[in-house]
């Protein structure tokens, strides 16, 4: 029996339309290597929180969209999400289990993971990350992550995404 309270998972659209205009905000070039992979961070969290509606096929479809927004090989952003999705999918209980700062530690690897993947299609271009800031916005990110899960436990509890 279906029930009368909406699902609102619009919000899940709005955190993505969000992080996309956060990937590509202008900064000065010295900065780049600083941004955190904010779209990496959300299909991570939605993953993570709601394993049985969002997944695979939802992190192919923000990827493609942020290879579309960022000017990317298209299927770069799509190929790496796919396998962190995965990764998240297979393991979201363990990672539920772990405190904050484990949760930041497994964010690393996976978005290191992407990140790995994304110099990957950027060395078949002709082109790579230069090795000393090839991890930061792995980095970066890991150290948003115990700020991202409690605003987005916050909106996903107050809005009733189910």
């Amino acid at each position: 029996m279906q029930s009368s309270r909406p699902h609102n998972r619009w919000i899940i659209a709005l955190s993505f339309l969000v992080a996309y205009i956060l990937s590509v905000f202008p900064l000065p070039m010295d900065w780049r290597w600083l941004r955190p992979e904010f779209v990496a961070l959300l299909v991570i969290y939605w993953v993570v929180m709601m394993p049985q509606h969002l997944g695979v096929g939802m992190a192919w479809c923000a990827g493609l969209v942020q290879d579309v927004i960022e000017g990317a090989a298209l299927g770069e952003h799509a190929l790496a999400l796919v396998v962190v999705a995965y990764v998240c999918q297979i393991s979201y209980q363990r990672i539920l289990n772990y405190v904050i700062w484990q949760q930041a530690g497994l964010v690393f690897v996976l978005i290191g993971i992407h990140q790995l993947f994304c110099n990957w299609v950027h060395g078949l271009a002709g082109y790579s990350a230069p090795p000393q800031v090839f991890l930061v916005p792995a980095l970066i990110s890991a150290m948003l992550w115990p700020l991202v899960v409690p605003l987005f436990d916050h909106f996903r509890t107050h809005f009733g995404v189910t």
